[in-house]
């Protein structure tokens, strides 16, 4: 009697294998013959190994921790209350869904609890998860939930403003629209007068 071999099981957040270097080189080869060009011509022959090198940095944030990032924090505040803005942070990601750019600007603002971090920090929290393949409303989300879970703080706001090249250089080639996300919590969510106070900043 046949038996139907067991399917492999996935582990919630697993993160899969990486094939090798050669593998992903072989991969560049092969989407370069599908589109219907010879990749050992000379004009081409060295672009799998750039193609795999950009990839490398364009999606580093898989390698860095944002968590890591927030954990030196400082509780001496000096009696401030108020909320603390980053303003024009640049975002540079790619969309899951055809692997083409979406770039643009990202705000953010945070109440401090009883901790605040560094700016640098903040900014560097978006571009770790900018550098990973999502849609902007998770990295609106990533964003705001990497901050609220380490900071802890009375409330955060988090705007993105981006142009996405999967809409203005294939299908309705629309090349001056823009998508904006956004997303309140604690304070920000509560207070609506708080919220807009972010927004005409950010936009100020």
């Amino acid at each position: 009697m046949s038996t139907t071999p067991a399917k492999p099981v996935l582990v919630a957040n697993e993160a899969p294998k990486r094939p090798s270097r050669e593998q992903a080189l072989e991969a560049v080869r092969t989407l370069i013959a599908w589109a219907g060009d010879d990749p050992a011509r000379p004009g081409l022959v060295d672009t799998p190994k750039r193609v795999v090198d950009a990839y490398g940095e364009w999606f580093d944030g898989y390698d860095a921790d944002a968590g890591k990032e927030l954990s030196r924090t400082f509780e001496d505040v000096t009696g401030y209350d108020d909320m603390v803005v980053l303003r024009d942070i640049e975002v540079e990601s790619h969309c899951e869904h055809h692997l083409a750019p979406f770039l643009g600007k990202a705000w953010v603002a945070y109440l401090p609890g009883e901790k605040v971090v560094g700016i640098s920090k903040l900014a560097r929290v978006v571009e770790i998860y900018a550098r990973r393949l999502q849609n902007q409303e998770t990295l609106t989300n990533d964003i705001i939930d990497a901050i609220e879970s380490h900071l802890q703080p009375r409330g955060v706001a988090v705007m993105v403003d981006a142009a996405h090249q999967c809409m203005t250089t294939r299908g309705v080639h629309h090349r001056h629209v823009t998508t904006i996300t956004t997303r309140f919590t604690g304070a920000f969510k509560e207070d609506p007068a708080l919220a807009d106070r972010f927004l005409k900043l950010a936009k100020g």
